[in-house]
């Protein structure tokens, strides 16, 4: 009687962003000169830049666009 051949499922490779390149889509939030995460829409990466600035107002804050390769700062108080 043969043994059954144990098959060892591979692990599907993770998309590994590193903080010291910048993103290829989307949007990312760069605090202190260190990009942090990464957001689908200019919105949610803003909204998450506004709650770092309102618990560390020290913070640098920037939001990332890909597409077009430039930065934006997140004031703090939000300009009225």
């Amino acid at each position: 009687m043969k043994k059954p051949k144990l098959e060892i499922e591979q692990p599907q490779p993770r998309k590994v962003l590193r903080a010291d390149k910048a993103p290829t889509e989307g949007y990312s939030l760069v605090v202190d000169g260190h990009f942090k995460s990464h957001h689908a829409t200019v919105e949610e990466a803003e909204e998450a830049g506004m709650a770092l600035k309102d618990k560390y107002p020290m913070l640098q804050v920037q939001v990332y666009d890909a597409a077009t390769k430039t930065r934006s700062m997140i004031e703090w108080p939000a300009p009225a």
